[in-house]
Order: C-alpha cells, then structure tokens, then sequence
C-alpha cells in the first residue's frame, strides 16, 4: 500500500499547490491513503472548517495539526465532531478533539492509524510526547498493526528519538513543524519508515513560507512584525511511504518535491 504524507500546508500558496498537484501525485504512485500537516493553513497560522472540508474535497484523507491548532476560533465548531481532524495527542486529556484515529482505505478492507504528537523541547507545556504514545499504539493495534505518528517538534534530536522509540512499534514517524524538507528519509532496523522533516507546501521563496523581507527586519531589529504569506515559486512537499500490508512494516520511503508548472 502506498501512503502520502504532506508537508505543512502554509496559506492559500500551500492549499493552491495541493489542490493542483495531489490529483498527479494519485495516478503517479497509486496513492492509497493522504495524510497532511494542515495547521497553517488558514492565513498562514491555524485551520478553519472551510479550509478542513476544501482539503478534503482535494482528496485528503487526514489532517494532522500542532502547536498553532487553536489560533483560529472556528476550529472549535468541528473539531470534536470530525475524525479525519486531529490535534495532539499529549494535550491535556480535557482539550477537545482526538490525538489519533482508525480510518478505513477508500478501495481496501486495511485500516490505518494516525497518531499526532506535540514536542516539548522549545515549545509551551505539554504531556510527554514518548509516555502517551505507547498506550495509544497499544488501542490502535488491536484494530490494525499500520500506523503513521506526525512528530510535529522544533528539535530535530526530539524527533529523530520517537523514530527510534518507536521503530518496530508503528509503520512510520515522519517530522513535522520546521517546514524545511530533510534528507535522511530511511527505514530504521526494524522496519519503520522515518524522516525528520518532510518539509511544507508553500513558497519556496520564503523564510519558512513567510515573506523574506518581513522576517529579515524582525531579525535584524528586533521590532515585532507581520509576517505576511510568500507567494512566489511554490511547490509541494511529501514523502511517500510503502507498507508491506501483510506485517505493516515499511518498504521504503521516498522524499517527493513537484513544482507548479
């Protein structure tokens, strides 16, 4: 089986290159499932439940999320109704929404799980990330031993010790939330699929899917600034991911970078 994981979508640059590109990249590789990272992508910072379901017309059948889940009010409307949306698992048990979701394949009798984790190092409070997610795999594999986890951290050493935490446990960690696509795609020994970041959908002539001037005077003075959404040469992010159904364990994991022509 063949899965797609997005990179964060950052604003309409990031949504526009998806809804282009995602009906290519299904016939390409015979995808089977979609996963995306769609926390900015209302404005450049949130979601909201127009741009949820606008995502899902595209054909995307789960959205992961992060730290920037609630910076739009009207998430609150959906977020506890729909289950193809997850915000982090190590939340406070008492916040709305799930951390993680079996879904059924479109076109087969498999299920998948998705797991969605928050980072603790350089970000605000949470639960630790490593504790909650062994019981949460341990309920999830009682309906299928195929399992992706969103790692959405700052700290690349934060990411790269949930792939090995959990290699063997689930089918593939991928790193989110630092919108920069890394190289070390590889299947750890045994048998699950990592990389550490897999990058955004959005302006490639960006600092992190943001104006550069913008950023550039916030960093040479200091002075609090907008950070409007680049807009110029935008591509799409990904990696693609090959289960071996029968064990759910990965095959291989393959970085994917396509251009709007």
């Amino acid at each position: 089986m063949n899965i797609l994981f997005l990179g964060d979508i950052v604003g309409s640059p990031g949504r526009e290159v998806v809804k282009n590109l995602l009906p290519i990249l299904k016939k390409e590789y015979t995808l089977d499932f979609v996963i995306v990272n769609a926390e900015n992508a209302a404005g450049g910072s949130g979601i909201t439940p127009r741009v949820c379901m606008e995502l899902f017309d595209y054909g995307i059948d789960v959205i992961t999320s992060g730290d920037h889940i609630w910076r739009k009010k009207e998430i609150f409307e959906i977020i506890d109704k729909d289950a193809r949306i997850l915000r982090p698992l190590n939340l406070p048990s008492f916040a709305p929404g799930n951390g993680s979701g079996v879904y059924k394949l479109r076109d087969k009798e498999i299920k998948i799980g998705v797991i969605n984790l928050l980072g603790r190092v350089f970000m605000e409070p949470v639960d630790c990330p490593f504790q909650r997610v062994i019981a949460e795999i341990e309920k999830i594999s009682r309906d299928t031993k195929i399992i992706f986890v969103d790692m959405h951290a700052e700290a690349t050493s934060e990411k790269m010790a949930m792939g090995w935490y959990l290699d063997g446990l689930v089918s593939c960690v991928v790193g989110t939330h630092t919108h920069i696509q890394t190289a070390d795609e590889r299947i750890l020994p045994k048998g699950t699929a990592y990389i550490t970041d897999v990058g955004m959908c959005g302006a490639d002539d960006s600092v992190i899917g943001r104006r550069i001037d913008d950023v550039l005077k916030r960093f040479i003075t200091s002075v609090p600034q907008r950070f409007e959404i680049a807009t110029e040469n935008v591509s799409l992010k990904a990696v693609l991911v090959q289960i071996d159904e029968r064990n759910a364990k990965a095959i291989s994991i393959q970085r994917i970078q396509k251009k709007l022509s």
